[in-house]
C-alpha cells in the first residue's frame, strides 16, 4: 500500500497574503484544523489551527493586521505520495506532528495525510503516531 491510496487528496489550501481572520473562517468553515500554503503553486508554509489562536490570537498584535504568511508554520514537514505508510507513520513520530503534507516526485503538492487517514489502514501505526505526538505532561 502507499500513501496516495490513504491520503486525502482534495486539498483546500491559502496563500500567504490572506488575513488571518479570514483563513479562519475557511477552516471553520469547511470544518478543518489546517491549510496548506502555496505561494505559485509551490508549498511554503502550513497554517493550523492552532497558530491562529496560539500564534495569532495569542500574540501582541492586532488581529487585524495579521496575515497567513505572518504566522506560518514554514518548516513543513512532508512526505511522499509513493512512500509506504509505515515510512509517514515514523516520521510524524519523528516530528512530533500529526499530518503531513504529501507530494509527488516532482515535489508537487498532491494530498494530506493525517492521523486519520492512518488509522484506516493501520490502527497500531496511528496509535504510535498519535502517542508520540500527544503533549507529555
Amino acid at each position: 500500500m502507499r500513501i496516495a491510496e490513504i491520503m486525502s487528496s482534495k486539498v483546500e489550501w491559502i496563500v500567504p497574503g490572506v488575513s488571518l481572520r479570514a483563513a479562519a473562517r475557511k477552516m471553520r468553515d469547511l470544518n478543518i484544523g489546517s491549510l496548506p500554503v502555496l505561494s505559485d503553486g509551490e508549498l511554503v508554509g502550513i497554517i493550523t489551527d492552532r497558530d491562529v489562536c496560539c500564534r495569532g490570537l495569542g500574540g501582541t498584535r492586532k488581529m487585524a493586521g495579521i496575515k497567513v504568511g505572518d504566522i506560518m508554520s514554514r518548516d513543513v514537514t512532508i512526505c511522499f505520495d509513493d512512500q509506504e505508510p509505515a515510512e509517514a507513520a515514523r516520521l510524524m513520530e519523528d516530528k512530533h506532528v500529526r499530518r503531513l503534507a504529501v507530494l509527488d516526485r516532482e515535489r508537487k503538492m498532491v494530498g494530506l495525510l493525517s492521523v486519520d487517514d492512518l488509522a484506516h489502514c493501520s490502527h497500531d501505526l496511528a496509535g504510535e503516531v498519535l502517542a508520540a505526538a500527544s503533549p507529555i505532561h
